[in-house]
This record gives structure tokens, C-alpha cells and sequence, in this order.
């Protein structure tokens, strides 16, 4: 009796997300662990140098409007030695973004995880797609909605009394970014047995009209002083973005790398059972 030819390996990376929900929830703690020291290192070397420029713009400010001896003796003013220093100083402030983005990713990797556990009952993506696909529609939501609505503004912008205001509106924008990204990929799903590039258009089409009916509804906010230096605010919010976008890139990937890796490993077994059989 002939043998029937062995059945040729399948690629790693083409197979489906696999691993309890425990395995997903370490490899999404490793990934996010990482993606949060390199999103800090950005932050670090990129976007601090933009805030202690736009720190050194506020004090000059402030200087300028309470120079030396403008205060008589008898209104009981304070000098410059008077002043309250903050509570964590800029070196602090520096090195603990490290802390924060490694805690911060840590959430958000379990997060991850855990939104891959449930959607992979409900796609046919491989495992690594299927990382890349929620990393960019989580960045989309959470990140690229709101920034373009709300962007991220340094030190010496912005009136501190509205500070609630403002956080609520961004919350808004959060919440308008995964709805669109929710309705973007509903259409997509919809449109199953369609061409695939027609698919991909009507997703696309239908997060762009959310998107911008949420942005016409939302208010806008702009607190930008008119003498601040346009290419520094420029520059701040295109480091914010780069620190943010690393987060999420280094996420998605490292927790592609891992499963193709894990897939990698467990393949061959699968594969020698199923010729054996």
C-alpha cells in the first residue's frame, strides 16, 4: 500500500492565536514591560528636552512679570528663595517616566491580552496578524483619535482651571476612538465574502465618518498663548505622539514575536503527531 505524501509544515505564522488565557496574559505583561522602558527611553531623550524648554519659557515669563524690587518692602513680597519647589524635581521627574511606562505598560499589556483572548474566538488571523491588527486599531483609538481632536500640549500652556474640563473632553475622545474603530471593524466583518480591498475601504470609510461626526459634536479647546513659540509646541507634540506610537508599536510586535516564537516551538510536535496519525 502507498504511502500518502507527508503534508507539508504550515508556517508558524500563519497559524491561529493558541495558549491559555494565562500564557496570553504573561507573554502580553513581557511585551508591554519592554514597550514601556523603550516608550519611556523616547520620552527620555526625545521629549524632554522640549518640556525643560518650554518650563524654561514659563519661568521667564514669570520673571518678567515680578522683576527684583518691584515689591516694596511693606506689601510683604516674596523673593525668588520664597518660591515653593515642586514636590519631585525635574531629575525625578525624568528618571521616574521610566517607573511609570514600565507600570503603565504592564496594564496596558494585560489589557491586550486579555482583548486577544476574547477576539481570536471571533476571527481567522493567524496568531502575529492578529497582534498587529489590534496594536494598530488600539492606536488608532486611544492614541490617534484623540490627539488630533486634543493634542498634547507642554508646560506654560494651558489655564489650570479648565484642567477637569479638559480631561473630560479627551476621555470623550478616547470613548469616539474605540466606538469608530468598533464600527470600522463591525463593517468590515459585515462585508465577509466581498473583495477584499472593497472590505478594507468600507472599514476605513465608515472610522472616518465616525470620527469626524465626533469631532464636529466635541467641542474644541485651544489655550495656546499666542506668543509661544510655534516650532517648540510643534516639536513637543510630535515627540508626545513618537513616545505614545513606540508604546503601541513595540506592544503589538513584541506580542507577534512572542507568539510566533511560542507557535514556532509547539509546531514541530503538532506536525509529527499529525504525520504519525
Amino acid at each position: 500500500m502507498p504511502l500518502s505524501p507527508p503534508t507539508p509544515p504550515t508556517p508558524s505564522s500563519a497559524l491561529p492565536l493558541i495558549g491559555s488565557l494565562r500564557t496570553l496574559l504573561l507573554r502580553g505583561l513581557l511585551a508591554g514591560l519592554i514597550a514601556g522602558l523603550l516608550a519611556a527611553s523616547v520620552g527620555y531623550f526625545v521629549g524632554e528636552p522640549k518640556v525643560d524648554a518650554a518650563i524654561a519659557i514659563e519661568e521667564a515669563g514669570s520673571a518678567a512679570g515680578h522683576p527684583h524690587g518691584a515689591e516694596p518692602e511693606a506689601s510683604g513680597g516674596h523673593s525668588h528663595g520664597d518660591e515653593e519647589e515642586p514636590l519631585v524635581s525635574r531629575a525625578g521627574q525624568k528618571a521616574g517616566q521610566f517607573l511609570a511606562l514600565g507600570l503603565a505598560g504592564l496594564a496596558l499589556g494585560a489589557i491586550f491580552a486579555s482583548v486577544a483572548h476574547f477576539a481570536r474566538r471571533h476571527t481567522t488571523l493567524s496568531g502575529p496578524a492578529l497582534a498587529l491588527v489590534l496594536g494598530l486599531g488600539g492606536w488608532a483609538a486611544v492614541v490617534a483619535v484623540p490627539f488630533f481632536k486634543y493634542p498634547a500640549n507642554p508646560p506654560a500652556v494651558g489655564d489650570p482651571d479648565t484642567i477637569n474640563q479638559r480631561t473630560l473632553l479627551w476621555l470623550a475622545a478616547v470613548l469616539l476612538g474605540l466606538v469608530a474603530v468598533g464600527v470600522g471593524g463591525y463593517v468590515y466583518k459585515v462585508l465577509r465574502g466581498r473583495l477584499g480591498m472593497l472590505r478594507l475601504i468600507a472599514g476605513v470609510a465608515a472610522f472616518v465618518l465616525v470620527t469626524a461626526v465626533g469631532y464636529i459634536l466635541l467641542p474644541g479647546v485651544d489655550e495656546v498663548k499666542a506668543d509661544f513659540p510655534a516650532t517648540l509646541l510643534w516639536q513637543f507634540r510630535v515627540a508626545s505622539l513618537a513616545q505614545t506610537a513606540t508604546l503601541w508599536a513595540c506592544l503589538a510586535l513584541g506580542f507577534a514575536a512572542l507568539t510566533e516564537f511560542a507557535t514556532r516551538t509547539d509546531t514541530p510536535v503538532r506536525e509529527s503527531i499529525a504525520t504519525a496519525g
